[in-house]
């Protein structure tokens, strides 16, 4: 079972939603209206790579397609899906699991999902701070641009460590004020490489940058520490 016992979950029009003790469906505010989501896209290629990150979204996916290309077989968790570009980055060949606030983003990801032929994807609408997943169960955590709205990075480190197994790894891509324009506004908490260094190994993680350059963005990856994770968890 994936999911964890204690919750209820529901099925509903492709996607997976979580009950709240009324047994009505938990609901989020994402920052674009499930009306836009089709113009996520669009707004990504045309206005947040070239104005906000300064950046090459060709170059992006590139980078992206070198560290997921050669998994194959695993048991993937991406955080904030968005409207799907995973799907042609990844072998289909893996055990896909997508989480959003978005349902209009899940639903656009569904499609893609779909049309990359991916016979095992799920996706779920849930907080990313409080994951409906059982604990070590995946090997590969992805967050793509989407760490810098996440409200309480401390709680995310934490629950993302608590779904992965011991031998996986995080990857993750996100703006950095050091790397960005001082001129242009990029939403959300943006973290200095060396304070998400301490942070994430704070809680137990070997925190990795890559040498890619990009514009604002940093890449890089983080490891599980071989550590025992109740006394993290149990410690703050």
């Amino acid at each position: 079972m994936k999911t964890l016992e204690s919750l209820n979950i529901i099925r509903k029009n492709k996607l997976f939603y979580i009950l709240d003790n009324n047994g009505k469906i938990k609901k989020f505010k994402p920052w674009l209206g499930d009306i836009f989501s089709i113009l996520y896209d669009p707004i990504m290629r045309k206005s947040i790579f070239p104005k906000k990150f300064k950046g090459n979204i060709v170059k992006h996916f590139e980078i992206l397609k070198q560290q997921y290309g050669e998994i194959k077989g695993k048991q993937v968790l991406e955080i904030a899906t968005g409207s799907g570009s995973t799907a042609y980055l990844l072998n289909n060949d893996n055990s896909y699991t997508g989480v959003d606030i978005s349902k209009g983003l899940l639903l656009e990801a569904v499609r893609k999902f779909r049309k990359n032929n991916f016979r095992d994807a799920e996706f779920f609408i849930a907080d990313a701070h409080e994951l409906p997943f059982n604990d070590d169960l995946f090997d590969l955590v992805i967050c793509d641009l989407s760490l810098n709205f996440l409200g309480n990075i401390e709680s995310f480190i934490l629950e993302i460590k608590r779904v992965m197994k011991k031998d996986s790894v995080f990857y993750c891509s996100v703006p950095i004020p050091e790397r960005a324009d001082p001129n242009v506004k990029i939403h959300g908490n943006l973290y200095p490489q060396n304070d998400l260094k301490i942070l994430f190994e704070k809680f137990g993680f070997s925190f990795m940058p890559k040498p890619f350059i990009n514009g604002a963005l940093l890449y890089f990856s983080a490891i599980p520490d071989i550590i025992n994770k109740e006394t993290i968890i149990a410690d703050h």
